[in-house]
């Protein structure tokens, strides 16, 4: 190994604010806890915002990755560094819409409506109630039947890029000035079907999580042959931007070793933080909440929140 130092949670824990480094009582410390979750915007610096939207697809058609989750972390970790952020749950399962408590039943308007009957995504989004500056357009189970339904439709593959384009708030700083949404992210199924090929189509960047585990980089030529066919074809500017290593067990060699022949395949592209396993981040969807708002003292939390800031740094230097 070359001994590239990953930063871990216990790393990132270290210049964190200690939140027990007091006997208060236990209401007092739950008071504090609700402070840090719903003011945890206020409570942080808030960061430059890019000079244009930006689209992320987050895809990975290896089940058990923690795609949803690392799509909804990331996303209430950026809005509470201060930017303006859309999510759209492209998953029929509507896991992410779970995690981000909006509603999301059948009937509900939401991703189908936009896919398959063009409705415009700015009626169907919803802000999320536990984070500020968040937003999110759920998806159904109707969404399950939409491939079916748009076989026939010209131009299939891009309804959703012609969505997100019509989005009154999506574009440049000079087009839109402060109004302008800063990110999209957009949470796939985890296969290699029409709904993740409509979000190949329609992002710029790209984010990949992927397990450290044995089994981390099977399947990984699949869906990066698929990007490339997209470039080739359909959306020339999709960059796989960034890697995110997922489910890191520090005490472990394994998880070291394949961390590290990520970094080895993918270079720059791996961002230097690493998520740890964690059960608060397991927990805070059955909550309706993102790990940002359930324990935004935790590992978890603070490792989604350096991972966002680390997207945000490298947007802008680029």
């Amino acid at each position: 190994m070359s001994g590239y130092p990953v930063r871990t949670a216990a790393d990132i824990a270290v210049n964190a604010p200690d939140f027990d480094h007091d006997h208060a009582t236990p209401l007092a410390r739950a008071a504090e806890h609700v402070v840090l979750a719903r003011q945890g915007a206020r409570l942080r610096p808030p960061m430059g915002r890019p000079s244009a939207t930006r689209v992320f697809v987050v895809a990975n058609q290896k089940g058990g990755v923690g795609k949803t989750t690392s799509t909804v972390n990331v996303a209430a970790a950026l809005a509470q560094l201060g930017q303006r952020v859309l999510v759209i749950d492209l998953d029929p399962q509507g896991n992410a819409s779970t995690a981000l408590g909006v509603d999301h039943h059948r009937g509900t308007p939401s991703t189908y409506d936009a896919l398959v009957d063009g409705v415009p995504l700015v009626e169907v989004a919803t802000e999320s109630p536990e984070v500020d500056g968040l937003s999110v357009v759920p998806a159904t189970i109707d969404l399950a039947g939409a491939e079916i339904e748009l076989v026939s439709v010209v131009a299939r593959e891009s309804r959703l890029r012609r969505a997100i384009l019509g989005h009154p708030r999506v574009g440049t700083a000079q087009e839109l000035g402060e109004d302008r949404l800063d990110y999209v992210l957009i949470d796939c199924p985890p296969s290699l079907g029409l709904l993740t090929l409509n979000a190949l189509v329609a992002g710029n960047e790209m984010m990949i999580p992927i397990q450290a585990e044995y089994y981390a980089l099977e399947g990984l030529g699949q869906l990066l042959e698929t990007v490339e066919m997209v470039k080739a074809h359909l959306n020339p500017s999709l960059d796989v931007s960034t890697i995110l290593v997922t489910m890191y067990d520090a005490r472990t060699r394994l998880a070291a070793g394949v961390a590290e022949e990520v970094r080895d395949h993918f270079g720059d592209q791996v961002l230097k933080t690493t998520i740890p396993r964690s059960v608060r981040v397991s927990e805070a969807p059955s909550y309706g909440q993102t790990v940002m708002t359930y324990d935004p003292g935790s590992p978890g939390a603070l490792s989604y929140l350096e991972a966002a800031r680390e997207i945000a740094v490298k947007g802008a230097a680029s």
